[in-house]
């Protein structure tokens, strides 16, 4: 049912209640009135669209799921409360062994929170054909940090795809890209699209192409109707394929040396640039208010905003603040989208999806932002290295939905603008009535510019409809000067206003401010999807990426920004504070996952036991909760369509995740916190090809065995991979000699179990230990990890 007709009928029937029960008719008679505006703006909601509903809210059932998450619990539960009534019979094992249980049973808790309600929303762009010349203008932000681990043809890739979007007029529509590296080969491959961009996007609109990244379109032969060929068409393809190969081979040939030799003017404020020093640099390199004919691609520009070493530059949120001052004083639309350079449009239709959520409730409130997941393309076949994230992103993204909306995903969204600058919903607004804030109210927050505070001003009194600015060219100076060092000082940027710093995920600090604020989300979720991006492949890569998520969840979870003061001291439900809980716990899951990984070692070594023997009938409830619990995350999987490796695959990377990139993210935020050290911004590197062969472009490392380095992530992993060999080893010699025979109290079956399982999770890297090269894991590694197994040992048997 639509959220609508929800507020009208309870509303209805309560007026009805209080004039039943004798309340008093004035009661009555206010919650009547309040009936009459909704009715009104119910009905107002309709006619705008036409008479036709641009969304649906559709609740999704989950009885059998609800059946076996309790079933679950019961048993978690039931672990724990056994093991803490034996307590006192037993060592220092079975009260570690408590503890990590315990904290087992709260993260599912989260988890079966987070998963309760799913939801799911369906759009109906064609009923959009009524008010196409209503719709509100877009700004869309690209961004990138590094050309070597993203190549500029990626990023273009990603840019054209934007440009060729579905939209009502190509003048509501602006795509700025920001480059951090202040690179002139993105510069100047971004030049080399906007003429490449002349002739793909008419041919795009021409001939309604599916799926508008070039490299993607030309990876397979032309689609034409069985039965007739339409020769024209193929003509045509093959020209326009010939035109990318000879884009692509320019881009990839380019180097710096020549393109700042022979750039001329164009380039020359790249010659002196240093990547962390220089000054701002805005260029223009479409401006689509100059086309004569009104048609062409909406406006490219290309921003490298200013550095210094002596200022702070925030990562990625500081350069999506820039984007955000730098589209206000050019074109300034109401929404925004925010896309990873990676992270092409699939679906040409996504901003009218978009408009669909955005324009179609009949209350903003419930479409702060809207979200689209995360999907990629390319994907290794099972997701060897656990990173694609399918079967997270349907089940706790499709809870996320039902609860107060899912999360900021960094890439894929759709902002308003106001939201962005910090305005709260409208059903919060009570005391500000009093007009517009006043020239020093918003400069206090803004900044100096009175470019960005007259833009924000219109943005702030609710202007969907406002135009963009005709001639962005001339905007080129106030969009430098918004984007200095020293902008943001003594304003709210990076606090109350754009997208939030203190944290390395600064998408999840965002998101969660903007729903702390009572703000909700919506869930796009399209067929074909709306973004598809590359996932990283490789070892180093995929711990990297992980490392990075939670040392910045951890940072939000220890500082004010935590999810838990959200609900206390603001409008963040309590089911998404929980929600918000499942993924900012993920790096205090390490020392708890880390403890009961050791247990199992740890009691063969010592010949003690922390589980039930097999005679002992508590000995069913483990392994009850070990068989049902992998059977549940099994069918999840086989519900989501993916395969039972695949499902295998995910769960033993969670366990090397957990054990190296969430161990090490966990002992950096304590380090950092402890003044000791600093965090530092990894880029991840993006390694799909966007050849027109369509080729993954990856070497052999793409086929899904693990890659090594010598960084210290690898070494927990490989140290708890060798101590489960030896004590294994230890413990079958112990039973071989009779060594162990009649002691009371030794290890059972489940200690037997659990190493051996560990071993099987372990398994890249038992192979990594025997192998050579990039497969093989470093001497380094290996000599680390040996001395903490030696030390390990020596501890456990020196009594």
């Amino acid at each position: 049912m639509h959220r609508g007709e929800d507020s009208l009928s309870g509303l209805y029937k309560c007026t009805l209640a209080f004039v039943a029960c004798g309340c008093g008719w004035s009661c009555g008679v206010v919650l009547l009135a309040s009936l009459l505006l909704l009715v009104a703006s119910y009905l107002s909601a309709t006619a705008m669209a036409g008479g036709k509903k641009l969304q649906e809210r559709v609740a999704l059932g989950r009885s059998a799921w609800m059946l076996a998450d309790f079933v679950i619990l019961f048993l978690v539960l039931a672990l724990v409360a056994r093991r803490a009534a034996s307590l006192g019979e037993r060592g220092g094992t079975w009260l570690a062994a408590l503890v990590c249980e315990a904290w087992f049973a709260f993260v599912w808790i989260l988890n079966m929170n987070g998963k309760w309600s799913p939801v799911r929303f369906d759009t109906y762009p064609e009923n959009l054909s009524h008010r196409m010349e209503e719709l509100p203008a877009v700004d869309m932000f690209v961004t990138t940090a590094d050309p070597a681990l993203e190549p500029p043809l990626i990023t273009v890739n990603t840019v054209l795809s934007l440009l060729a979007l579905d939209y009502p007029h190509v003048g509501k529509l602006a795509c700025y890209v920001s480059d951090d590296g202040c690179s002139p080969l993105t510069c100047y491959s971004l030049r080399e699209a906007a003429k490449f961009a002349s002739l793909w996007v008419p041919f795009c609109k021409r001939h309604d192409v599916g799926v508008r990244a070039p490299f993607m379109y030309f990876s397979s032969a032309p689609e034409v109707d069985t039965g007739t060929v339409d020769h024209e068409f193929l003509e045509s393809w093959a020209l326009m394929k010939s035109e990318y190969e000879k884009l692509a081979s320019r881009i990839e040939n380019a180097d710096e040396v020549s393109i700042l030799r022979d750039g001329g003017d164009e380039f020359a404020e790249f010659i002196d640039a240093e990547r962390g020093n220089h000054p701002t640099i805005v260029k223009v390199l479409w401006d689509n208010s100059k086309n004569k004919t009104g048609e062409g691609f909406p406006h490219l520009v290309y921003l490298s905003r200013e550095k210094s070493p002596r200022h702070r530059h925030n990562f990625k949120a500081g350069a999506m603040n820039v984007l955000t001052r730098v589209s206000a004083v050019m074109t300034n639309a109401p929404i925004m989208l925010n896309v990873d350079c990676d992270m092409f449009a699939n679906n040409p239709q996504v901003a009218l999806h978009a408009m669909c959520l955005l324009l179609g409730f009949d209350d903003e409130i419930h479409s702060g932002f809207v979200q689209a997941p995360q999907k990629f393309y390319g994907g290794l076949k099972d997701d060897p290295f656990g990173n694609q994230m399918q079967v997270i992103t349907k089940k706790i993204g499709g809870g996320l939905a039902g609860i107060q909306g899912t999360f900021y995903g960094g890439t894929g969204c759709f902002h308003r603008r106001k939201v962005i600058y910090g305005m709260p919903p409208p059903d919060t607004v009570k005391h500000e009535t009093r007009g517009s804030p006043s020239y020093k109210e918003l400069q206090a927050k803004f900044g100096s510019s009175k470019e960005l505070i007259e833009s924000s001003r219109n943005i702030i009194s609710g202007d969907l409809l406002a135009r963009p600015t005709v001639d962005i060219s001339s905007r080129v100076e106030m969009a430098k000067q918004v984007g200095d060092c020293n902008y943001e000082a003594g304003t709210c940027w990076g606090q109350e206003i754009g997208w939030v710093y203190g944290s390395m995920t600064e998408d999840i600090l965002t998101g969660q401010r903007i729903q702390a604020a009572g703000w909700e989300s919506a869930l796009l979720d399209t067929d074909p999807p709306a973004f598809l991006g590359c996932a990283p492949t490789g070892g180093p890569a995929s711990l990297t990426q992980f490392k990075r998520w939670a040392t910045g969840l951890l940072e939000i979870l220890i500082s004010r920004n935590s999810p838990i003061l959200g609900t206390i001291f603001r409008r963040l439900q309590l089911r998404q504070c929980l929600a918000y809980l499942i993924v900012n716990a993920w790096p205090m899951r390490a020392p708890f996952e880390m403890c009961y990984a050791l247990l199992g070692p740890f009691c063969l070594l010592t010949n003690q036991s922390f589980l039930p023997t097999t005679s002992n009938e508590g000995f069913r409830i483990p392994a009850a909760l070990f068989l049902s619990y992998h059977v549940y995350h099994l069918m999840e999987y086989k519900e989501c369509g993916l395969s039972v490796r695949a499902w295998w695959n995910n769960h033993r990377m969670q366990r090397i995740t957990s054990a190296s990139a969430w161990l090490l993210a966990f002992l950096t935020v304590i380090l950092k916190t402890l003044g000791l050290s600093e965090t530092v911004f990894e880029v991840t590197r993006k390694e799909s090809s966007t050849s027109s062969d369509g080729g993954t472009g990856t070497d052999e490392a793409d086929t899904g065995l693990f890659t090594f380095d010598s960084a210290p992530v690898f070494i927990p992993v490989t140290a708890l991979s060798m101590l489960n060999i030896v004590a294994l080893a230890v413990a079958a010699w112990r039973a071989v000699v009779g060594t162990a025979a009649g002691v009371h109290g030794g290890p059972g079956v489940g200690e037997f179990v659990c190493c051996g399982w560990m071993v099987l999770c372990f398994w890249p890297f038992m192979r990594g230990l025997v192998s050579s090269g990039k497969y093989g894991i470093p001497w380094s590694v290996r000599v680390k990890a040996g001395l903490i197994v030696a030390a390990f040992v020596h501890l456990c048997t020196r009594n």
